[in-house]
C-alpha cells in the first residue's frame, strides 16, 4: 500500500493520530509531533520533515476540529483571514530561508524555538 511496508504505514498512522489529537486539543501538532517523528522514525532530514509536515497541512486535515470550535463560537474569522494572509507570505519567505541553510542548522533553530515556547508556556503567565 502506497509503496510502503505495513510497519511504516502503522507508524505514520500513529504520528497522524497523535498530531491530529494534539492539534484538536491544544492547537498544535504539525511541527511539534510530525517533524520530530519523521526525523526519528523515517530518518528524514530537517528540510524533508518540515516540507512533509507542511504538505500534510495543505489538505483540509483540521476541518472537523475547526468545525467544533466554530460551533462553540470560538473563532474570529476576521482574525483568521488576516493571519492566514500573513501566514502565506511568512511561509513563503520562511521556507526560502530554511532551504538556504544546512538542515542541521535548521534543526537546531527548530529545537531552540520549541524549547523557548515550552519554557514560556510552563513558567509564563
Amino acid at each position: 500500500m502506497f509503496g510502503m511496508d505495513l510497519q511504516t504505514i502503522g507508524m505514520l498512522v500513529i504520528v497522524g493520530l497523535l498530531a491530529g489529537i494534539l492539534s484538536g486539543f491544544v492547537g498544535v501538532g504539525g511541527g511539534i509531533i510530525m517533524v520530530p517523528a519523521l526525523i526519528w522514525l523515517l530518518h528524514y532530514n530537517q528540510h524533508q520533515a518540515q516540507g512533509t509536515s507542511l504538505a500534510v497541512l495543505m489538505l483540509p486535515v483540521v476541518f472537523l476540529a475547526v468545525r467544533n470550535y466554530w460551533k462553540e463560537g470560538m473563532i474570529d474569522w476576521k482574525v483568521v483571514g488576516v493571519i492566514a494572509l500573513a501566514f502565506i507570505a511568512g511561509g513563503y519567505f520562511g521556507s526560502k530561508g530554511a532551504l538556504a541553510l544546512p538542515a542541521d542548522t535548521v534543526k537546531r533553530v527548530f529545537g531552540v524555538v520549541m524549547l523557548f515556547v515550552a519554557i514560556k508556556l510552563i513558567l509564563g503567565k
